[in-house]
């Protein structure tokens, strides 16, 4: 694939610079750039000066606005007004996606009942179940299953070994990456008298007579419900719902390894990263960032616009708009204070060893 410099420029609204008639055949990072040659070449991502000296003479590259490609012995250059948008729109039109043949492939199961929509490509060993609806242009690849009743919409890719249980519905431009789950029964289990858990959280913490007992499953009857463009990301679980829908809101996209428990609501727009777990029925309002190893507790709210940084460990409430870290989560400013006082201690136990020597001196002179 090869573009030219004018015509990338035009597909990502920005300003072009130099010989617009250059092709464009891929990106790369500055050094492994080199003089554009006949057929064309890549262009460098070199978004700040520090970056922009490893340019080569002869090359092209995406700057940021204000820099001077002349300095740098460009031939053609790309001016980005928000660097990280451009490079969006750039590994997009770069981007050739899954290798899967149009058409069906001879080794797919599909059930008669099953409906696809036009345009699909469905990949080797796939599996769609009974009365499985899946719409236009989808791209299925490799050892997929779809369950029974599933229904997803347009321009669907899922990526080799996804696996989707039966009853899930999804919106428009689902993206799922390898190997995640969808609608996996949820980890829901009873004992015939209290448990000890039940009994930790009612006395937080002591203990009567430890009985024995035995966990009954509770059966999973609830489905999944996604909205339009979500994306799942590589061995991401979401578990179905006990009775109502596990759910999850237009827009959101969820990192590798993420875990969502049964009745979970996770609202529009929300970024959840990797490692991230959510316990059941909790529910996660709408444009929530939690970072890395995040984990939040069973049955809380979480509010519209809360930022909780990396490997926090939230266990009750958190009011809309807060910025939140540790564990257990607390204010950010609050917990930056916490850390200061915590690495002061070893010079505080050192001036209370003194001032213990002290007043044993004076008592026994005293």
């Amino acid at each position: 694939m090869a573009i030219t410099i004018r015509e990338l420029a035009q597909a990502l609204d920005a300003q072009g610079w130099g010989d617009l008639d250059l092709k464009v055949t891929g990106a790369a990072e500055p050094q492994a750039t080199g003089p554009v040659g006949p057929e064309g070449g890549v262009i460098a991502l070199a978004m700040s000066p520090k970056y922009a000296t490893a340019l080569q003479p002869g090359s092209m590259a995406i700057l940021a606005e204000g820099m001077d490609p002349q300095a740098y012995g460009l031939k053609a250059a790309i001016f980005a007004p928000r660097p990280r948008l451009l490079m969006a729109g750039l590994t997009r039109a770069f981007d050739p996606g899954p290798d899967i043949a149009p058409g069906i492939h001879p080794t797919a199961v599909i059930d008669p009942s099953a409906r696809l929509g036009e345009g699909a490509a469905v990949g080797p060993f796939v599996v769609i179940g009974a009365d499985v609806t899946i719409g236009r242009g989808a791209r299925i690849g490799p050892h997929v299953s779809i369950g029974r009743g599933s229904r997803l919409g347009d321009d669907v890719l899922l990526n080799a070994g996804v696996r989707i249980a039966h009853g899930v519905t999804a919106g428009h431009r689902l993206i799922v990456q390898s190997n995640a789950v969808i609608g996996g029964d949820g980890f829901s289990f009873v004992t015939p008298e209290e448990s000890g858990i039940e009994e930790i959280r009612r006395t937080l913490g002591s203990r009567d007579a430890i009985k024995q007992q035995h966990w009954t499953r509770i059966h999973s009857l609830g489905g999944v419900e996604i909205g339009d463009d979500v994306e799942i990301g590589a061995n991401s679980t979401i578990d179905r719902g006990t009775i109502r829908a596990t759910r999850v809101g237009n827009g959101t996209k969820i990192d590798n390894l993420v875990m969502l428990g049964h009745n979970v609501t996770v609202g529009d727009d929300c970024l959840l990263c990797s490692q991230v777990g959510v316990a059941g029925s909790a529910r996660i309002g709408n444009r929530v960032v939690l970072a890395g190893k995040v984990g939040v507790n069973d049955n809380i709210d979480v509010g519209d616009d809360v930022i909780a940084g990396g490997a926090s460990k939230i266990f009750t409430r958190v009011p809309a708009g807060r910025v939140i870290l540790g564990n257990p989560a607390v204010k950010m400013e609050t917990q930056m204070e916490i850390q200061k006082a915590i690495r002061r201690l070893p010079r505080f136990a050192e001036q209370l060893a003194r001032l213990q020597e002290t007043v044993t001196r004076l008592l026994e002179k005293g």
